[in-house]
């Protein structure tokens, strides 16, 4: 899918003549219209929120509570030879489950939302749960889950949100509230009114601005490993999305799979290959033509944290909520810090609704390192739910 409508042109064009011309230059013919397009959205941002600061970046995805000394250290790997250019809409990454498309209208643009939805076994308890990925994932890593949950009755859905995995890759201003809107449409869609959601790391950021848009349509609510605990715009001054551009359009298999290994610093020997075969996946996408669009996309979400940070959203959630995860995350920069944070959010839910439950000695992937920690107390709070 190119993701290049005639709206993406007229907008270039704009930026064009907005005094941005300067920026061909810098960039060879193929990257033209990317990089006029993308002086404009900056310039829309800037605008919008001239408050923020700093994100730090390495590679495709390190979000501003991950600072580049925390990256977990790995000893050196090889490139591997046998990985093909890849997709950057995953058309070539098997999914669990068949992929349907809700067709989107953002900024101008035609795109088009994947999802999974995916029926109980055996008998339907009646209840709905979304599942929302992180950053560094799409729904394909989510099948384990699908799995445990389908099993129990639940009926799955599982978005590709704007900008990931088999989902169009827009030029847009990124931002939580598109995101929650464009799930509120996909569960229009399907004709489902009432939902349990859950978020892990960026996608408990998006799962507690869901929950406070649409406060009538959660019914449980669960922050699985979240990122953005700590609102870091005040630490570090803003780094200019052009060298974070620079620097992810650089990506080489060892920064792909250095910032996959942050997950298991803990407990190196956690890697399994099932993470190798997403960093795998992560490093064909730099391999191909289209790879400048996404690290486009990537720099942009990348920022996201900073310029919509979801620390004042906590103390707004009305559903029963999950504070969920491996104790030993260290993306907030420790794990002491993580535990921390993680108990303060669970002591923002008004009205006693908050509950912590974290897994010790595990970190920021459960469902990738030990699952079988990991299902029970999710599925657990998830069926309290149920018939209610």
């Amino acid at each position: 899918m190119a993701d290049c409508s005639g709206a993406d042109r007229s907008w270039a064009h704009g930026a064009w003549t907005h005094g941005t011309a300067r920026l061909a230059t810098i960039y060879t013919d193929k990257l033209i219209m990317k990089t006029l397009m993308f002086a404009s959205i900056i310039c829309i941002v800037l605008m919008a929120r001239t408050d923020v600061t700093a994100a730090v970046s390495l590679g495709e995805s390190v979000f501003p509570e991950q600072a580049p000394a925390q990256v977990a250290a790995s000893a050196p790997v090889a490139t591997p030879t046998d990985v093909k250019p890849g997709s950057i809409t995953c058309e070539d990454v098997a999914y669990p489950f068949p992929t349907s498309y809700l067709p989107l209208t953002l900024y101008g643009q035609d795109v088009r939302m994947a999802y999974m939805d995916v029926p109980p076994l055996g008998q339907p308890n009646g209840h709905t749960v979304v599942l929302l990925h992180g950053n560094n994932f799409a729904g394909f890593y989510f099948g384990g889950p699908i799995d445990a949950l389908r099993k129990e009755g639940f009926r799955v859905v599982v978005p590709d949100q704007i900008g990931y995995g088999r989902s169009s890759k827009p030029i847009i201003p990124y931002n939580f509230l598109d995101m929650a809107r464009n799930t509120r449409l996909m569960l229009e869609g399907l004709n489902i009114s009432r939902v349990m959601v859950v978020g892990h790391s960026m996608g408990g950021m998006l799962a507690a601005r869901f929950a406070t848009q649409y406060p009538d349509v959660v019914e449980r609510l669960v922050l699985y490993n979240p990122i953005g605990l700590v609102d870091s715009r005040f630490d570090r001054a803003w780094e200019s999305v052009d060298d974070g551009y620079k620097r992810t359009l650089a990506s080489t298999y060892q920064t792909v799979r250095a910032a996959l290994m942050r997950y298991v610093a803990h407990n190196p020997s956690a890697w399994s290959p099932q993470f190798e075969s997403y960093a795998r996946i992560r490093y064909a996408w730099t391999l191909g033509a289209d790879w400048p669009r996404l690290a486009m996309v990537q720099t942009l979400l990348g920022q996201l944290p900073y310029l919509d940070p979801v620390v004042d959203d906590w103390a707004h959630i009305k559903a029963p909520t999950l504070v969920f995860g491996g104790a030993e995350d260290s993306l907030p920069g420790s794990s002491a810090l993580f535990k921390a944070r993680m108990k303060f959010v669970a002591d923002s839910i008004p009205n006693g609704n908050g509950r912590l439950h974290l897994i010790a000695g595990v970190g920021h992937v459960p469902h990738m390192e030990a699952p079988e920690k990991a299902y029970p107390p999710l599925v657990a709070f998830l069926k309290e739910g149920v018939g209610q």
